[in-house]
């Protein structure tokens, strides 16, 4: 099963490879630049027999340097399938493009990030034919993001910390100073950088507060129910409200019907939107204004108000 966290941590990369800092750090390269990257395919099926596909496939090409094909794959738990895919996936990946390749694993716990590092050999008797080991960007490579003017030269950096560490004594500390770090950016980048912290958090006690740190932006991680997604579709239902009631008092109007102010009010601030689509249903056949309200609403008149 696909989790949030899984997401955000490979579409981070896809999006932001300049966060693969720390691997560059630990292997001695010169830190990489944006424009060194392109995406590859992440389809590593042959001939069909069974659909393989890594999370993210980069080329590293930079002007001056080795070229190389990186793989990342987030990993959220131990699973000795996935390290035989990982054997696959570097094998097959270094026959298609004849270049060495990088096998990023990004893990969120500490015993996960253990296990991915390997090595995970392929053996018959004492002969080893093949061993897989993984680059893995976790609590033990990762550098807790503890100043805010790292997090303004390197947000996918901080968001990248903000994930790993979200299970760590600091977390508390480190999303804190991510979140004063991004609010220095214009509003739709720290939108964009506040989800991606969001989704990558997933179900810890960490995303309640993060979510009290952020504000109220658009969403770019659909269906993920966000902070941000949700104040975004409240705004939406909203919006589609308002519109609804203008049809009926334009409807009305084009039919020569009188509004009073009460059922002007009564439209107007009506949210529920099936109700709305049952007054538009009756301003068109109605007879007086005060028709389009009499059946179906779940809006309290005011009837008794009237009562001498």
């Amino acid at each position: 099963m696909v989790t949030a966290t899984h997401e955000a941590s490979h579409r981070l990369f896809q999006d932001h490879p300049e966060a693969l800092a720390p691997v560059f750090e630990a292997l001695g390269l010169p830190l990489p630049e944006k424009t060194d990257f392109h995406g590859l395919s992440t389809d590593v099926t042959e001939i069909r027999p069974m659909e393989r596909r890594a999370d993210t496939v980069l080329m590293f090409e930079p002007d001056m340097g080795e070229h190389f094909v990186l793989a990342v794959e987030a990993q959220t738990k131990k699973d000795p399938d996935k390290a035989k895919s990982w054997a696959y996936y570097v094998a097959y990946l270094r026959a298609k493009y004849d270049l060495p390749v990088l096998l990023v694993a990004v893990c969120r716990d500490r015993s996960t990030a253990a296990w991915a590092m390997g090595p995970f050999e392929c053996t018959v008797g004492p002969w080893t034919t093949q061993v897989t080991r993984p680059f893995v960007l976790g609590p033990q490579t990762v550098p807790e993001v503890t100043d805010e003017s790292v997090v303004v030269q390197q947000p996918a950096m901080a968001a990248l910390s903000a994930i790993v560490h979200s299970q760590g004594r600091r977390a508390a500390a480190i999303l804190e100073t991510v979140a004063r770090g991004l609010v220095s950016f214009e509003p739709d980048i720290t939108k964009y950088w506040f989800e991606v912290v969001e989704v990558g958090l997933e179900s810890t006690p960490a995303k309640e507060n993060w979510r009290k740190l952020m504000q109220n932006v658009v969403t770019h991680f659909p269906g993920h129910g966000t902070l941000f997604e949700e104040k975004y579709l409240e705004g939406r239902a909203e919006g589609k409200a308002e519109g609804k009631a203008e049809d009926i008092l334009r409807a009305l109007q084009v039919r020569g019907l009188t509004i009073s102010d009460g059922v002007h009010e009564r439209i107007t601030t009506c949210t529920d939107l099936d109700t709305l689509t049952a007054w538009f249903d009756r301003s068109l056949t109605a007879t007086t204004a005060e028709d389009v309200l009499e059946e179906g609403s779940d809006v309290p008149t005011d009837d008794a108000s009237e009562q001498p």
